[in-house]
């Protein structure tokens, strides 16, 4: 088991894989106490070797690896990318790419929705992965063996399971089905957590455009503080007191500190002052300035037919079930409902190879053209024409 711990190892490991067609990586971390996911461990894996980088390290400077990340002609490999790469957008200003995710490649191979690492080495490898290791605090030095192993396990294994993946996807000619999804990680837009947004995560259901306007502002300034102290967004208020505050709206001291979870000391120091204020500038815009629910919730514009929902997630499921492919790649509940609201929804089971194989039925079985009937213990499209 090798760690590097100092630059000119890891520029040495790094410039040796530059003729690799792929390598793996993971990466530990922790986001307990703070706002910025912490990088604890980075785990590579080349064709010949597989090593355990350790960021912690004083001195050591990432810039080789990062160099190997931006590498057009090296593919990286990751199980569940999404964290990772905004690890390394959110260091590097770059995301890595090209990137070739093995969770949705077997998502698109028949595995089911999000399967996990340990279930796929299972399936695709004869290794089972032990995971006593996997709640450890990867911030503590030093770690120890069974720790390290666990870690580099990650990135092992994952070379087994990307070539027999990637053989999969080449034999039933679905490596194109990929394009979409990888695109979606290979875009800054996907880690850029823009505190404008941030209401949209809220779970109210209040179609009142004052407490949405409160709700919307309070969240804002909630994603600003916690990006800028780095703390969890909870840390600053947590989401019941923004719905509390947004639907009593207090305009005293006295008021706030009567407030969900708020002390009397709370309400008179800086956040308690910036808190009046956002109340008392959002409660006087003009009403034509105030969101919308809609404007926070697609699925608040209108309501569709539920009954047809229900066909068109049966007709999903038999869809998937023809093709092998996981649900979740093919369409969600919102694509669903937009369609059956609209015929030229702007959703991603209306387009490309999504549409032929899902897409055009939806809208079939939307306009009477098709029906579904059971047969032989499954769901069958029969033509109405």
């Amino acid at each position: 088991m090798r760690i590097i711990s100092d630059t000119s190892s890891l520029e040495a490991f790094c410039t040796a894989q530059e003729s690799s067609a792929y390598i793996t990586i993971d990466t530990e971390f922790m986001r307990d106490t703070s706002y910025w996911p912490k990088l604890c461990l980075i785990q590579v894996g080349g064709a010949d070797e597989a090593v355990i980088i350790d960021p912690l390290r004083e001195g050591l400077d990432l810039e080789p690896l990062y160099a190997l990340l931006r590498n057009p002609d090296v593919t990286k490999v990751f199980h569940a990318a999404r964290q990772d790469l905004e690890i390394f957008y959110q260091r590097m200003g770059s995301v890595p790419a090209p990137v070739f995710d093995t969770q949705v490649a077997a998502m698109v191979c028949g595995f089911g929705d999000q399967v996990s690492y340990e279930k796929l080495v299972a399936a695709l490898t004869s290794h089972s992965i032990d995971k006593g290791a996997r709640f450890t605090d990867w911030s503590r030095r030093p770690l120890g063996e069974k720790q390290l192993s666990y870690a580099l396990a990650d990135v092992t294994h994952l070379r087994e399971v990307y070539e027999k993946l990637s053989r999969r996807l080449e034999k039933n000619g679905r490596e194109s089905w990929l394009g979409d999804e990888m695109a979606v990680l290979a875009d800054p837009e996907t880690y850029q957590n823009d505190p404008e947004k941030a209401w949209q995560r809220l779970k109210s259901r209040s179609r009142d455009r004052r407490y949405l306007a409160v709700m919307r502002a309070l969240a804002t300034w909630r994603e600003k503080e916690a990006q800028s102290r780095d703390v969890p967004r909870s840390r600053i208020l947590k989401d019941e007191q923004i719905y509390d505050l947004a639907s009593n709206r207090p305009n005293t001291i006295d008021g706030l500190a009567r407030a969900r979870g708020i002390s009397a000391d709370m309400a008179k120091g800086r956040i308690g002052r910036e808190i009046l204020k956002i109340i008392e500038d959002t409660t006087s815009l003009p009403k034509n300035q105030l969101p919308t629910a809609a404007d926070q919730d697609d699925s608040n514009r209108d309501e569709a037919s539920p009954a047809l929902i229900e066909l068109m997630k049966v007709l999903l499921k038999a869809k998937c079930e023809e093709h092998e492919i996981a649900q979740k790649l093919l369409a969600n509940v919102s694509d669903l409902e937009q369609i059956a609201l609209d015929d030229d929804a702007d959703v991603p089971a209306l387009k490309g190879w999504r549409r032929e194989i899902f897409g055009r039925y939806a809208l079939k079985l939307k306009q009477g053209k098709i029906a579904l009937s059971a047969e032989d213990r499954s769901v069958k499209v029969l033509s109405l024409n």
